[in-house]
């Protein structure tokens, strides 16, 4: 009996001693499954990474492509006294060129903004590099106006990819990092216009405008190399389904800001539903859309009205003249505005540029103080104001300081507006929402160089009257909008 005791305690021991070390192995895997319960989504990797290199990197590469976007832009204020000569052209046809390029943008803008958000942000926007670098380097060699026209539409197009970049800048960059970062792409803006205002002050009156539009391609060469060092969009792969590919741009960003991803495994459901116009219509987001796409209009319509109009009145003599249809020029075979650009015209146009530049810091203040809503409403409305005192007589300084200030702000309200598109749309439509916004706006860049190139010629103040009303009427749109995204984080889907 005793024996039998003690090899049933000494059994008991044992049993006891075995479970105590299988508790022992399973604590190790249960802090592992733990762990692995725990999931992330790509705003709180984005937001712990945090800002370092990877975002100096892509700062610098994608505001780059707002230097390309600039210069075939801007090419058309520089171009257009050279092919009224050229081609014996009437205020009307240099009009259609610049309406030309904005339809071809208002035609892909939405189209691109579709493909990226259902195939990816980075093959539009590389794509759009490519377009728009042939096609302008075959605009070099146009035989005939006719010609001309048409490819720069195709420019038109390529541009309206290259503009979805900002989406995907704006998708990589932290919440409380948007508002100092995003206003200084800017820079990159006026960079790109004082390039092809320099080029066409060196090259237009030796070499002629073919030659500048070739060497105005060498940014578009160098930036298609440079954009493979940019990942495609992380917000993106997770809505499409491929998480893997999203770990690994996290990871990329991550090592390269000597920084880690959150505990836990990244974890989102796909979006199935995406680039859809629906979303962009429905009850969260119709006001929304409707006011936005007026504001994109007007942006449009305000800055390159502001643009327009200051290379007409230079190029026409029309600074303090009441009556502009007693103002001609005469071209041997016939009327005809045929005066090209002076030193004194480019060099005004350059200090209109540094216009874009010099209030960057108060519209970083603005945006990060006040807020996107109101920042849009005080800047449509001072824009306003400028464009009525453009129409005062004064002196070229006088002419060059408000068209110095009216350039600051009308580009800040582009800037602003850029930025809460971005913010507001969630990942599923926010390039479609951009893609529709910026063809709205080109409707607006359609309109201008009839107002400002072609009304200006009867009446100065009847052309500068359009863009302050439609400013005034734009900012009280502005307070109607009814989210405001400071601070805010970038939402996937509806």
């Amino acid at each position: 009996m005793g024996d039998s005791m003690k090899t049933e305690l000494v059994s008991a021991i044992y049993l006891q001693e075995v479970e105590l070390q299988d508790r022992a192995a399973d604590a190790p895997q249960d802090a592992k499954n733990n762990n692995n319960d725990e999931t992330f989504t790509v705003e709180e990797a984005v937001e712990t990474i945090g800002f370092g290199r990877f975002h100096i990197l892509l700062f610098v590469i994608m505001g780059s492509a707002n230097i390309v976007e600039a210069m075939e832009i801007m090419l058309l204020a520089v171009v257009s006294p050279e092919i009224r000569c050229e081609w014996r052209l009437e205020d009307w046809q240099v009009a259609l060129v610049s309406m030309i390029v904005f339809l071809g943008f208002m035609v892909c803008g939405v189209l691109g903004g579709y493909i990226a958000d259902r195939y990816g942000r980075w093959k539009v926007v590389f794509g759009g590099f490519v377009w728009s670098a042939y096609f302008s380097l075959l605009t070099s060699f146009a035989p005939s106006y006719g010609w001309f026209i048409f490819l720069r539409s195709m420019v038109g197009c390529g541009v309206a990819g290259v503009s979805q970049g900002f989406v995907l800048k704006t998708e990589f960059i932290p919440a409380k990092h948007r508002a100092f970062l995003l206003p200084l792409a800017s820079v990159f803006w006026m960079t790109g216009s004082m390039l092809i205002i320099v080029l066409g002050m060196l090259v237009v009156p030796t070499m002629g405008w073919r030659w500048m539009i070739r060497l105005s391609l060498t940014p578009s060469i160098i930036l298609i190399f440079l954009f493979m060092f940019i990942p495609e969009s992380a917000r993106y792969n997770v809505s499409a389904g491929n998480i893997q590919a999203a770990v690994n741009t996290l990871n990329r960003i991550a090592t390269m800001n000597r920084a880690s991803l959150p505990p836990g495994r990244l974890m989102e459901p796909p979006v199935t539903e995406r680039g859809s116009w629906r979303t962009l219509l429905s009850a969260a987001f119709r006001k929304t859309s409707f006011l936005l796409w007026y504001s994109w209009f007007v942006a449009s319509f305000s800055y390159y009205g502001s643009v327009l109009s200051s290379s007409e009145l230079l190029e026409k003599n029309l600074l303090c003249v009441t009556d502009a249809v007693q103002v001609r020029h005469h071209h041997e075979a016939g009327r005809c505005y045929c005066i090209p650009f002076g030193f004194n015209d480019y060099q005004t146009l350059l200090i209109s540029c540094l216009g874009e530049v010099a209030l960057v810091p108060v519209n970083i203040c603005m945006l990060s103080l006040i807020g996107r809503r109101k920042s849009l409403m005080l800047l449509q409305l001072l824009s306003a104001i400028l464009f009525m005192m453009i129409n005062i007589c004064t002196t070229m300084f006088g002419f060059t300081l408000l068209l110095f200030l009216l350039r600051s702000l009308v580009s800040m309200n582009f800037n602003v507006v850029y930025i809460y598109t971005a913010e507001v749309y969630p990942t599923a439509v926010r390039s479609l929402g951009m893609g529709f916004c910026t063809s709205f706006s080109r409707i607006g860049g359609m309109i201008a160089p009839f107002i400002a190139q072609v009304l200006m010629s009867q009446s100065v103040i009847l052309a500068l009257s359009p863009f302050a009303v439609s400013c005034v009427i734009c900012a009280a749109g502005s307070f109607l909008l009814p989210i405001e995204t400071k601070g805010r984080a970038l939402l996937q889907s509806s």
